[in-house]
C-alpha cells in the first residue's frame, strides 16, 4: 500500500490516503510507454499535405526543342521536374499516419506512465472542490500553495465547466477527466495534481487487471 497526503486548496494536509500497490508501485515499462506516446503523437498527424506531379501540373506536353543538333542537353516538356513550374518528384499525397495499437498495451502504458509519476512524487492529491464561478485567480492560488512548478495537469473526478474555464488562462496548465485521461497528458506534463474521487477511479481502473474495466485507455 502506499500512503500519500491529501491537500486542500489552500496547501493544507487534511489527511492520508491509502492508495493499492498495484496501482502506484507498478512495474515501469519504459519501451511500452514511448511505444504508445509515438503512437500518439502519429495518429495526431493530419496527413494532408500534398504536391503535383508532372502529370498534374498545368502546361503543354509538347517537347521543348528538337532532340539532337543543338548542342543543348535533350529535353522533354516543361513538366519535368527540374525545370520551374514543373512537378514535383516523390512529393507527399494524403496518407494516413495513423498507427494502430491493442487495447491492452494503452492500458499497459498509461498504466506505467502513472506508475511512474507517483513514483518520482511528482502526483499531490487534493480533496475534491468545485469553484462557484470561473476564477483563475483560485487556480493560480491554490498551485502556488501545493508548491508546484513546470507544467502541470489537474486531473478531476467529472467535467467542471468553471474550473476549465480559470485553468485555460494559466501558460502550461491543462486540466482533464480522469476517464479522457491519455499518455501523453501524463508524460508531458511535470506535476500531476489529481482530486481524491478521481484518484479512487484510477486506482479502481489498474488496480483491477481486466482490460474492460471502466473508462477510455
Amino acid at each position: 500500500m502506499s500512503t500519500l497526503d491529501v491537500h486542500n486548496i489552500s496547501g493544507d494536509v487534511l489527511h492520508e490516503k491509502v492508495l493499492a500497490e498495484a496501482f502506484t508501485d507498478a512495474e515501469v515499462n519504459a519501451s511500452v510507454i514511448h511505444q504508445c506516446v509515438v503512437a500518439y503523437l502519429a495518429n495526431q498527424r493530419q496527413g494532408d499535405a500534398s504536391t503535383k506531379n508532372r502529370s498534374e501540373v498545368s502546361g503543354s506536353g509538347k517537347k521543348l526543342y528538337r532532340q539532337k543538333g543543338t548542342g543543348r542537353a535533350r529535353v522533354g516538356d516543361g513538366k519535368a521536374p527540374n525545370r520551374v513550374h514543373g512537378g514535383v518528384a516523390f512529393g507527399p499525397k494524403p496518407r494516413s499516419y495513423r498507427q494502430h495499437t491493442p487495447k491492452r498495451v494503452r492500458r499497459l502504458g498509461l498504466h506505467s506512465a502513472l506508475a511512474d509519476r507517483f513514483q518520482n512524487q511528482q502526483c499531490i492529491l487534493v480533496e475534491d472542490f468545485t469553484l462557484e464561478k470561473p476564477r483563475t485567480k483560485d487556480i493560480v492560488n491554490m498551485l502556488k500553495a501545493l508548491n508546484t512548478d513546470g507544467k502541470v495537469l489537474l486531473i478531476l473526478d467529472e467535467h467542471s465547466s468553471n474550473i476549465h474555464l480559470s485553468v485555460r488562462n494559466i501558460p502550461k496548465v491543462h486540466c482533464c477527466t480522469w476517464n479522457t485521461l491519455n499518455i501523453y497528458q501524463v508524460m508531458w506534463h511535470d506535476t500531476l495534481i489529481i482530486t481524491e474521487k478521481a484518484a479512487e477511479k484510477l486506482e479502481a481502473k489498474f488496480a483491477n487487471t481486466s482490460p474492460d474495466a471502466e473508462g477510455q485507455d
